[in-house]
């Protein structure tokens, strides 16, 4: 076995799922794993830029005391043209946890996925402006706004790297971690059982978001909002959202056959919906019980100490 003496994370993109992000950090630092770079998709790109930035625990705080009304206030709408959300105030959530404002300054190396929506080019950020690379990284196609970025306009790295392994070994990872949050959506929406108390909360924020779109005099958007009563916006969140994920976890399966991570850690999360951010204290807690589990296998069960293990060979 060779001697893996830097350790990469490739953070996976999933939305809310992506919370469990912070539970599988956790885990990796309790067993005392030094990670030398960090690689993010979308959520993955997020919770990662904090995580090199050394905030993290500051934003799982934060995070742990959301409900559904705290998740619309991240809500902006704007007159749907080339998304619904403008995504300012999930920025203004990024910059208050990050002191940085280049990507080159953080403690911990990083790059944000995105892909160029005009040529369908993968796009790695690994300099420049952090807020804006992460900005570009979770621009999910439909729901928030593209960003244009060094002349380029960049959507949600999951329509070409889901899981960039690729991304994490050329920062010169030897050993990467990979989170997939994508593994499990196609049999975890059939199974789907979700509380009705936590439906109604669901239901409670995007009725929100429409209200605000409705506040709006414009004609044009008054036919919208008229057209979203007709076909309810959960429902055109579950077609589209459900369509990428899918697409991102058949994606993930062949990328893992050609850039193969050296372990994987797939949280069960397939039943976790887009804005499910209010449910955080469970999402974390399974990324934390699903890192430890599969460090503890890697390990031997405890028989070989896991950090002399990936630090010696």
């Amino acid at each position: 076995m060779s001697i893996p003496n830097r350790i990469g994370l490739a953070l996976g993109s999933g939305s809310a799922r992506g919370l469990a992000h912070i539970g599988v950090l956790r885990a990796l630092e309790e067993a005392g794993i030094a990670v030398t770079c960090v690689a993010g998709t979308s959520i993955g790109a997020l919770i990662g830029a904090i995580y090199a930035s050394g905030k993290l625990d500051a934003l799982a705080t934060q995070l742990l005391a959301f409900d559904w009304k705290r998740v619309a206030t991240l809500l902006d709408p704007i007159f749907p043209r080339s998304g619904l959300i403008d995504g300012q105030r999930v920025v203004s959530l990024l910059r208050s946890h990050v002191g940085v404002s280049n990507i080159e300054d953080l403690p911990v190396p990083f790059c944000a996925v995105a892909t160029d929506i005009e040529t369908g080019e993968e796009t790695v950020i690994k300099t420049g402006d952090l807020i804006e690379a992460v900005r570009a990284s979770i621009a999910v196609p439909g729901i928030l706004t593209p960003v244009r970025f060094n002349g380029r306009v960049l959507v949600d790295g999951g329509l070409v790297n889901p899981v960039p392994v690729r991304a994490a070994r050329a920062m010169g990872a030897d050993f990467v971690i990979a989170v997939d949050l994508n593994h499990d959506i196609v049999t975890g929406r059939m199974s789907r059982h979700e509380p009705s108390a936590h439906a109604r909360a669901y239901g409670n924020a995007v009725e929100h978001l429409l209200q605000r779109l409705r506040s709006s005099n414009s004609p044009a958007l008054a036919q919208f909002t008229e057209w979203l009563r007709k076909e309810p916006l959960p429902g055109i969140f579950e077609v589209l959202l459900g369509a990428l994920s899918i697409m991102q976890a058949q994606i993930t399966r062949t990328n893992f056959q050609q850039e193969n991570p050296d372990l994987t850690i797939r949280p069960p999360l397939g039943a976790t919906r887009f804005m499910d951010f209010d449910r955080a204290e469970e999402i974390i807690d399974i990324g934390y019980r699903s890192a430890v589990e599969e460090l503890t296998a890697f390990s031997g069960s405890g028989a070989v100490d896991l950090r002399r293990k990936l630090t010696q060979g």
